[in-house]
Parts: C-alpha cells; structure tokens; sequence
C-alpha cells in the first residue's frame, strides 16, 4: 500500500507506504516532521518531531531530546486522509522519501490548495 497526494482532480502516487512531512513553523521557524504510514485502516502517524518549542509547538512530557529533536510516538488512530493548506505565505511542505525530500511542489502545482495525504486506491 502507498500514499497519495490529491488536491482537487489531480492525484499523484508516491510510491511509498511510508513518508516524513517537514515544514519551518512561521513565526518560529522551527522545523517539524511527521512520519506518516499507509495501512488497510487509512494513514498512521508514526513519530513527531520538533527542533524546539514556542508558539503552540510544545512536545508531550512523553518526548525525548535525540540528534537535536524533541521526539515523541502519539498514540492516534489511523486517519482516513490529512488535509494539508498551502497559504504561500510560508515555505511550501517538504516531502521525505527514503531521506531525500523534496518541496510538495515537485508534485503538485503551487496553487494547489487544500492537499490531501491518503492511502491509494
């Protein structure tokens, strides 16, 4: 099972089952990564990671500091899609398969907007 991205007609295969989302937060400029996974019941986050905190970016008591990052493994349900916005007023989502990312861009166009992650079809 792989992901998907959607935004309106337009749907595009990753050709992974499992993916990290990477974004600067806009007022601390603070990376944040999820890594999310398709499965039969939909897409599971797997791990949460921030580089610091401020600004409604607190990790849980839970996390830990490694290699720079406060990480954490929220206990979620699958999810059957994540909507994701793009308010150009930021860089654009990152997309990491296998450690190389990429910006959301490289699959879909700019104005995209909103974009949903899900498992394929």
């Amino acid at each position: 099972m792989t992901l998907c991205l959607a935004a309106g007609a337009l749907a595009v295969s990753l050709g992974a089952s499992e993916i990290t989302l990477a974004w600067r937060h806009s007022v601390q400029k603070t990376l944040w990564e999820e890594v999310w996974r398709a499965g039969p019941d939909g897409v599971t986050l797997i791990e949460a990671r921030i580089q610091g905190s401020g600004a409604g970016m607190e990790a849980p008591p839970e996390a830990r500091l490694v290699d720079g990052f406060w990480r954490w493994r929220p206990q979620l349900p699958a999810k059957r899609e994540i909507v994701m916005r793009r308010s150009g007023a930021t860089a654009d989502w990152q997309i990491c398969i296998a450690g190389r990312c990429r910006p959301m861009g490289d699959y879909l166009p700019p104005e995209a907007d909103p974009v949903i992650l899900r498992a394929c079809p």
